[in-house]
């Protein structure tokens, strides 16, 4: 079964005013930093959601549909196996924890850890197939998330001590990313 990272880097960065995945982490783009953490963690290949050319990125079959737009823009573009999906801008995050997401036994669509809706282990077949194309063609925009994604394919969590929940902060603000470079 194929085991392919996904980094979600097709946003529009308004709450941060810049893009956040061109943003500098330890001297390059944290948008290659989150591909080496993928790499790092044991994935066969990486995709890139969002139009991004620099990074043969995946752009989303809906405009403006969210990260479930950008899942349902590589799920597309892959065979059925598991996706092991990161946001761009969550710097901290450690290779461990993607391979905990990766390891763990779980019957359930998805594996995500408790109070976080990414990162997340996806099984990508014709239920989570099925469950993208409801959530993208539904009137009713709200009904985009994540968290209703992860609802309908069935989801597992992984409790974390708080020390290891501290990598799973997300830099959305230029305050945050400040924090995050204290």
């Amino acid at each position: 079964m194929s085991l392919i990272g996904v980094v979600l880097a097709g946003g529009l960065s308004s709450r941060m005013g810049r893009d956040k995945a061109l943003l500098p982490w330890r001297g390059r783009p944290l948008i290659e930093h989150q591909i080496d953490t993928l790499l790092a963690a044991g994935v066969h290949a990486v995709k890139v959601s969002g139009d991004r050319p620099d990074y043969r990125g995946v752009t989303d079959p809906v405009s403006h549909a969210g990260p479930v737009g950008g899942i349902a823009g590589i799920a597309a573009a892959c065979p059925d196996g598991v996706l092991l999906i990161v946001p761009v801008d969550m710097p901290c995050l450690q290779p461990s924890l993607l391979v905990r997401l990766r390891d763990t036994a779980s019957t359930a669509g998805c594996v995500r850890f408790t109070d976080h809706v990414l990162p997340m282990r996806l099984q990508l077949d014709a239920r989570c197939r099925d469950a993208l194309h409801v959530l993208l063609t539904s009137h009713d925009k709200r009904v985009r998330s994540l968290r209703a994604l992860q609802e309908r394919v069935g989801v597992q969590e992984i409790s974390l001590p708080m020390d290891e929940a501290a990598q799973l902060v997300d830099c959305n603000t230029e305050q945050t990313w400040r924090e995050v470079n204290a």
